[in-house]
């Protein structure tokens, strides 16, 4: 066995000859050198020459003979147990220094890097400093063998670290590089030394206190900014030190360490979330003795880290965006806050106050090629409840305790805060309109002007409810809008305000669960209303009409406001405001309807004439039962008798007014055989016949789509609306004299043959007639008449022989009469000789006026007749 020769006893080793120890000293001698091994072969390799021989020491030698035996009793006797045991600990010393040593350092490194695990508790800044800050870390220190996944190294790393025990660092520096960003320095931390228990599943609480310093302010701003802008998508992190190491009395030498960290995805933290707790918003006395606007904030931010130390006040620019991307962004306002403490996993309390001072040119002017400036676009996206975005930069500090390297760092690096919009669809508390005024269309204006929709006129009453953050006064000068009008939830039409409306307004206190209000009040003129649907506008007028009840109109609008405030005149564009307008056709709780509408016509007159029809003018009283006032251009209506147009109305310029309109002049047309053909000359003849023999008639007034000729929508949609009204009668007082009875339904009613008187000796008969017209001079071209004295004949009168009726009432020549002799109504006329009987005519008759010639029929009871020798 190779243990047998490597332990031989002295005896054998003495007796070898001497040429071979010669030899052996010879080779030993030459072999020594600056490259023999430290540690060499046993014994039984002398014999090879190719070997190294174990260099002899007393010391070894000693060793040897002690645990073999040096006397010759010894070849026999059995081992000492002590020296044993000696033998196997040098061995395994030995064994774990040149394991530990040359054989597993990398090995133990990499179990080291993969089981260690340091959990922080706590990291805190006692104090900041002029040059960076203290960093007190606490947490706990933990080898964790189940990390490793490779077995042999998991094995060796725990037998390493178990030998080892304990490993104590001595002050060291740590320089953080990002190789992605030119290897600029983050930072520099000196570490104090640490001692750390290395065995598997030990904990070592950890307590120090460590000074940090920034690196390149340059590097650590372009960092935070792709941050801030979304652009990190990773980041490798290189830390890099030189650290002194031992473990209990040996030294370890220094290691340098290097560790390269990525962080990308969930790893990078995201943008704390937030919460505006409180906002109060109110006047400053600036120091240059202006006033400016200030905002008092109350943040809550969550704090998902365990970090303990106190920020230092600091001081921020607040700006927005300009009309593009490419220009800067403007600057608003000033913020500071103040020394802020923040606890580990609580939610940090910010306090801050922002000052804007003045407003610039560039936030409130428009942008090109457009009607909003930036100013418009923000405000616009808040009240809307969209999101708008703020930025947020850092600034001068407002104390001289902070260090400059803070403010450095911070100065240039702009954070965009989400600044969520808010719905305001209670900020108008009541929307009403008051003292209304309609103009209608224009009568030959463009179809695609403003002319040609109807205009209104009225008095703008809005409520809004200050919100209570604001607490600054505030006066509206003007006011514009643009409303849409619903019925039922069915769009009627679109009211434009787009013009600016002078507008006063006052603070409303608050009253019980009410808040404060601001009560403005604008005077609009002539904003035209356009129909956007002719079916809703009919049913609106149909509910107004014949509903009975006051009708409620929505209005959804869009108001602009042009505020003074304590930075000038600010306008305040797109607020969403809703409204109840209430119609009403009368002021009573009952509405009333158009029962009192009771049209009049007098001062009848013909104005001009042609072949087949007449042109009249006329004087018309009525009562608009509206609180409502109208001015009409030019309106064209049809008259109409039994679905037949007869002729047309016209009217310009006339101005309605609530309550009583009198002496409003109308022309009308009258043309039955233009219109409607000879069905219109026939019914034309019929209601002229009846309208002069004193009988009930009544005409129809009704809307055509030519109505308003700019807007023929709307004179179709008010078409379903039809006023009759009676023909004008002619009202003369009553005489008992002639025969009238004031008791005899008949006799009150209007004859075109007021009277006659009758010569017996003649055989004439005299007409006192009445003219419906007041200026112009009707002529009979020819009498065909019977007159009856009840149902009997009295006698005939055929006249061919034209003569004028002169305007109010006149005289007709004596008419020649063919007495109907020995009937009983001749006996009855002859026997009222120097007295008067009633009797009843009925005729066909021949009327020319002008140019205008129509053949009429004419039944007249209870006419008044004289008769005379």
């Amino acid at each position: 066995m190779a243990d047998s020769s490597a332990w031989g006893d002295s005896t054998t080793q003495s007796s070898r000859p001497a040429s071979t120890q010669s030899k052996s000293s010879s080779k030993k001698a030459n072999r020594s050198s600056e490259h023999t091994p430290l540690l060499q072969r046993t014994s039984s390799d002398i014999e090879d020459d190719e070997r190294p021989e174990r260099p002899s020491s007393s010391a070894a030698n000693s060793l040897l003979r002690a645990l073999n035996g040096s006397d010759s009793k010894s070849k026999t006797s059995s081992w000492r147990w002590p020296s044993i045991i000696a033998l196997f600990i040098l061995c395994a010393v030995a064994v774990v220094i040149i394991v530990l040593g040359f054989i597993t350092p990398h090995v133990v490194e990499e179990y080291t890097m993969q089981a260690m695990d340091f959990q922080p508790t706590s990291l805190s800044i006692p104090s900041f400093t002029s040059s960076g800050v203290q960093a007190r870390v606490q947490g706990n220190f933990i080898m964790d063998a189940s990390k490793v996944k490779n077995k042999p190294v998991r094995d060796l790393g725990k037998f390493g670290t178990w030998i080892a025990s304990e490993v104590e660092s001595k002050e060291s520096k740590v320089k953080v590089y990002l190789p992605e960003y030119g290897n600029v320095v983050l930072g520099t931390a000196t570490i104090p030394p640490i001692k750390v228990n290395v065995r598997n599943g030990r904990i070592t609480p950890i307590d120090f206190v460590a000074d940090l310093q920034p690196g390149k302010i340059d590097g650590i701003r372009q960092v935070a900014n792709d941050w801030v802008d979304g652009r990190l998508g990773q980041l490798r992190v290189l830390g890099v030190a030189d650290v002194p190491l031992k473990s209990g009395i040996f030294s370890l030498g220094t290691r340098k360490v290097k560790q390269a960290l990525l962080f990308a995805g969930n790893d990078i933290p995201a943008m704390p979330k937030y919460n505006i707790s409180k906002l109060n918003v109110h006047e400053v006395d600036l120091p240059d003795g202006n006033k400016g606007v200030a905002a008092d904030v109350s943040i809550t931010v969550k704090n998902d880290f365990p970090l303990d130390f106190t920020v230092p006040p600091l001081g921020f620019g607040i700006l927005v965006d300009n009309c593009t991307p490419k220009e800067d962004q403007i600057m608003v306002a000033d913020a500071t806050t103040g020394a802020l403490h923040i606890k580990p996993y609580e939610s940090v309390h910010v306090k801050a106050t922002g000052v804007v001072r003045t407003l610039p040119d560039t936030l409130t002017s428009a942008c090109p090629k457009s009607d909003k400036s930036p100013l418009d676009a923000i405000l616009g996206n808040y009240i809307h409840g969209h999101k708008s975005i703020v930025y947020v930069r850092g600034s001068d500090s407002p104390s001289l305790d902070t260090p400059k390297w803070i403010t450095d760092i911070i100065s240039d690096i702009t954070v965009p805060v989400p600044l969520a919009g808010r719905t305001f669809g209670n900020l108008i508390r009541n929307f009403t309109l008051a003292d209304v005024h309609f103009k209608l269309p224009q009568p030959f204006a463009d179809p695609d002007s403003p002319e040609s929709n109807p205009m209104i006129s009225a008095i703008i009453k809005v409520l809004v409810n200050l919100p209570r953050e604001m607490n600054f006064p505030v006066d509206v000068d003007h006011v514009r809008a643009n409303a849409t009008v619903y019925y039922k939830k069915k769009e009627l039409g679109i009211l434009n305000l787009r013009k600016w409306q002078a507008a006063t307004s006052s603070r409303v206190e608050p009253v019980g669960d009410e808040p404060a209000g601001l009560l403005v009040e604008s005077a609009i003129e002539n904003a035209p209303l356009e129909i956007t649907d002719d079916e809703v506008f009919t049913d609106v007028l149909q509910s107004l009409i014949f509903g009975g009840k006051t009708t409620y109109l929505d209005v959804k609008a869009e108001v602009d406001v042009e505020v003074e405030t304590a930075l000038g005149t600010l306008a305040i564009k797109r607020i969403p405001a809703e409204g109840v307008v209430p119609v009403k056709l009368s002021g009573d709780s009952g509405g009333g309807g158009f029962s009192s509408f009771s049209p009049k016509i007098g001062n009848l007159s013909i104005i001009d004439t042609n072949p087949s029809g007449l042109v009249l003018q006329a004087e018309v009283n009525f009562t608009n039962p509206t609180n409502y006032s109208a001015t009409v251009p030019f309106v064209d209506i049809e008259i109409l008798t039994n679905d037949t147009v007869l002729g047309h109305a016209k009217a310009t310029d006339v101005l309605v007014v609530p309550g009583r309109n009198e002496k409003l002049i109308v022309q009308a047309v009258w043309d039955p055989l233009t219109y409607s053909g000879e069905k219109g000359k026939a019914v034309g003849k019929e209601i002229l016949s009846q309208y002069i023999s004193g009988l009930n008639t009544t005409l129809t007034l009704k809307t055509h789509k030519n109505t308003l000729p700019s807007q023929p929508a709307l004179g179709k949609a008010l078409s379903f609306f039809n006023v009759t009204i009676p023909t004008p009668s002619l009202r003369t007082p009553k005489d008992p004299d002639n025969g009238d009875d004031p008791d005899d339904p008949d006799d009150r009613k209007t004859h075109f043959i007021q009277s006659t008187t009758m010569h017996l000796l003649t055989s004439t008969a005299v007409f006192e007639l009445l003219s419906p017209l007041s200026r112009s001079t009707i002529f009979l071209t020819h009498i065909n008449a019977t007159a009856y004295y009840k149902d009997d004949v009295v006698g005939k009168i055929i006249y061919d022989l034209p003569f004028a009726i002169p305007p109010g009432e006149s005289t007709s020549p004596r008419l020649p009469v063919d007495w109907s002799l020995g009937s009983v109504g001749y006996e009855a006329v002859r026997k009222a000789l120097g007295g008067t009987l009633k009797l009843h005519a009925e005729a066909d008759v021949g009327i020319k006026l002008g140019e205008w010639e129509q053949e009429v029929w004419f039944a007249g009871k209870g006419i008044g007749a004289k008769v005379r020798l």
